[in-house]
């Protein structure tokens, strides 16, 4: 039973992408990046791991950032064979991890000039090394799957609140939005009015002016 539990949060909570792919070299002039992008809550724990294999004459670059308004950079690094890298999320939003595969001065770009790319994305729970914790704390097994499920379980707290708290920013916002066009309508409705009495009385002193009536 625990173990189906603790299944089932892992699949609502744990995001772990895992990808394998050729990255084309092209000039530095050409500018083409590569990303993998995913949604990630404030405040959380992620992990990416890369490995490039070898390739002549070119080089990997990588750069992780996110698309929040502060656009905040976590890493930046040149010339990549392998990296590990944990970082804490600053804002809600997109982390993108771009990659550019820059080819040597003096050659052109060919179906040849590649190098492959093998990429993990853990974020939250999935990004914890629970071994390292269980030999720190000295866990037993059991202990050790009870407290991943309690980070799940943290996960799904925090994920909800902030989905109640977008949820109420997006009411309040509405309910604004519903307000002035109330108080608009009323504003028009008594120029509209305004400008019809006044028409009428314009009209009839026009009228006794020249004595038509």
């Amino acid at each position: 039973m625990l173990l189906r539990v603790f299944t089932t949060f892992a699949l609502l909570c744990g995001i772990a992408t895992a990808l394998k792919f050729d990255l084309q070299a092209y000039p530095q002039s050409y500018n083409v990046k590569k990303c993998i992008s995913q949604w990630v809550p404030r405040d959380t724990l992620v992990m990416v791991t890369m490995k490039v294999g070898q390739g002549y004459n070119q080089r990997v670059d990588v750069e992780i950032s996110d698309d929040s308004p502060a656009s905040n950079v976590y890493l930046n690094k040149k010339d990549i064979t392998e990296r590990k890298v944990a970082l804490t999320t600053q804002a809600h939003a997109d982390v993108k991890v771009c990659f550019t595969n820059t080819l040597s001065e003096g050659f052109q770009p060919d179906s040849q000039y590649k190098r492959t790319v093998e990429f993990h994305f853990d974020v939250g729970a999935e990004a914890i090394d629970y071994s390292a914790v269980a030999k720190a704390e000295k866990l037993k097994p059991m202990e050790v799957e009870l407290y991943k499920l309690e980070k799940l379980l943290d996960e799904v707290v925090d994920e909800m609140d902030y989905l109640r708290h977008r949820e109420a920013r997006r009411r309040d916002t509405n309910e604004s939005t519903n307000e002035r066009v109330k108080w608009f309508s009323i504003f028009s409705m008594v120029i509209l009015v305004s400008l019809g009495i006044w028409q009428i009385f314009y009209l009839k002193r026009f009228f006794q002016t020249k004595k038509l009536i």
